[in-house]
């Protein structure tokens, strides 16, 4: 499993980082920094943190690639 987050759309609410903070970090105020491949055991918690993200930024899939296809 893959997640991509579009961090031009990204506005750093952090759920995700509370939701799943072994793959996604804030660094700074506003960058965040995540793993782009989801182990197993992981794959609840990425759900959750996509479908928790207010501005729906991060892509999850098999194949998901940075331009969101």
């Amino acid at each position: 499993m893959q997640i991509v987050v579009d961090l031009t759309r990204c506005q750093g609410y952090a759920q995700c980082v509370f939701l799943a903070p072994e793959m996604f970090q804030l660094h700074g105020e506003e960058g965040l920094l995540y793993a782009p491949s989801v182990p197993e055991d992981q794959e609840e918690r990425v759900r959750q943190a996509v479908a928790a993200c207010p501005v729906q930024a991060i892509l999850m899939g098999e194949g998901v690639k940075a331009d969101g296809q």
